[in-house]
């Protein structure tokens, strides 16, 4: 009785521990942790926020300026520092208003507002590499890990090896070198495994850059590496959203708004001044009414050479972003060729290199049972592991393609701090 509850009470300890285990880390879960924890993007959605604010402030007129003074106080004679006697002092007080054009103000907030524009797209830029890389480094862990369990799969088989070398050379089968290369074999074995936990411990810690302390769970199933969201037929109309792309759109807007701005600069702002003097009371009381408008004097060679500059630098972006639009399609046509090509390798790999390559060793340990040479084995089994090793580290390099491919665009634009709009609205 006393065995058996004791049986119950660790299959519940078992279980308990069990339910609150944590969950292996799957992609979809490592993605969304890389988001929350970023700050690149809290910070585009902080400057198209202040883009916005102050595109709500450029279509305000300016603030008024208040202006006091004292005009024509006498410094000698009689009436020296005298605020009264002279006839001319007077003590003023007065307001100036600069009148901006309602197309200049609108030029203006347009160009902040582009300028929005520009930040939100540097934060799908900024979202697209987060994306590619957390899912790199998710992959790259994971096929590290496949290595490793290769390895230990292969080291267990050649630990049989040397008990059956010692045994042959025991009974006068095999020579005492068979034995030493039995040993050799797994010693060299065990380094690899060495060297494949220093990689998967780099993995992690490329992991924990994006998904912190969750870089060290048990990592989930990997996604299916034929499942792509693009396609060669419909590749050139998508690259049309790669954020990069969308980006020199937006910053090729804020070069044209910018010429906008120089455009409306070719007019003059009027300034407006009504200012009350105070004299003696023996003497009237003045108000004065000034209007100033700055003159053009040679628009040839100032506003309209400014003009000019702005209209080329939007052309220049112009051109670079459709130059940026056929690297990035070339780009992607290229991975693209070869993420098929890797697929159709691993297919060859599975059908028959890696079948060849357990049928040799198995042939080679037949053959040695038989009274052949040990030798003939152990380069079988190093054959067979350097094989399946390649088939993971092709099915890495295919999932690398896989993850330039299938983050090209990412796939969440926004998140809840961006787009927040200014509540200020124009009076």
């Amino acid at each position: 009785m006393f065995i058996v509850s004791f049986l119950a009470a660790l299959c519940l300890t078992l279980t308990t521990l069990s339910a609150y285990a944590e969950p292996a880390l799957t992609l979809a879960r490592a993605l969304e942790l890389a988001q929350q924890r970023s700050r690149q993007l809290t910070a585009q959605d902080a400057a198209a926020s202040a883009s916005r604010e102050m595109a709500v402030a450029a279509r305000q007129l300016p603030d008024p300026t208040l202006k006091a003074g004292i005009n024509n106080l006498p410094v000698n004679g009689s009436d020296r520092f005298s605020l009264t006697r002279d006839f001319m002092t007077m003590r003023s007080i007065g307001v100036m208003q600069e009148l901006t054009r309602a197309d200049k103000r609108k030029a203006r907030s347009t160009r902040f507002e582009r300028e929005a524009e520009a930040a939100e797209a540097g934060r799908a830029v900024a979202l697209a590499s987060l994306q590619r890389d957390t899912a790199a480094a998710w992959l790259e862990r994971h096929y590290q890990e496949r290595v490793r369990a290769i390895l230990v799969a292969q080291r267990d088989e050649a630990g049989l090896q040397i008990e059956a070398a010692d045994a042959a050379y025991r009974g006068g089968r095999g020579s005492q070198a068979d034995a030493f290369a039995a040993r050799s074999a797994v010693a060299q074995i065990d380094d690899r495994i060495r060297q494949a936990d220093r990689q998967i411990a780099t993995a992690k810690t490329k992991l924990a850059r994006w998904v912190g302390d969750d870089a060290n769970q048990e990592l989930a199933a990997p996604p299916d590496l034929a499942d792509l969201h693009l396609d060669a037929w419909s590749l050139e109309s998508q690259i049309a959203n790669h954020p990069q792309i969308a980006m020199l759109a937006r910053q090729e807007e804020v070069a044209r708004a910018e010429a906008e701005v120089a455009r409306s600069n070719k007019h003059s702002d009027w300034s407006v001044e009504l200012m009350y003097s105070q004299r003696g009371s023996a003497y009237s009381n003045m108000v004065s009414l000034n209007v100033s408008i700055p003159l053009k004097v040679d628009p040839a060679k100032r506003q309209d050479r400014e003009l000019a500059a702005k209209l080329a630098l939007a052309d220049q972006a112009h051109d670079q972003r459709e130059e940026a639009i056929r690297e990035r399609l070339a780009e992607a046509h290229s991975w693209l060729q070869e993420w098929k090509s890797n697929r159709d390798r691993l297919t060859q790999y599975d059908k028959t290199l890696i079948p060849l390559a357990s049928e040799r060793t198995r042939a080679a340990m037949a053959a040695y049972r038989g009274g052949g040479l040990l030798g003939s084995v152990l380069e079988a089994r190093r054959m067979e592991i350097d094989t399946r090793m390649e088939r993971v580290r092709l099915e890495m390099e295919t999932a690398g393609l896989w993850a330039q491919l299938n983050y090209l665009i990412p796939t969440e634009r926004r998140s809840p701090l961006q787009g927040r709009a200014s509540e200020v609205t124009e009076k």
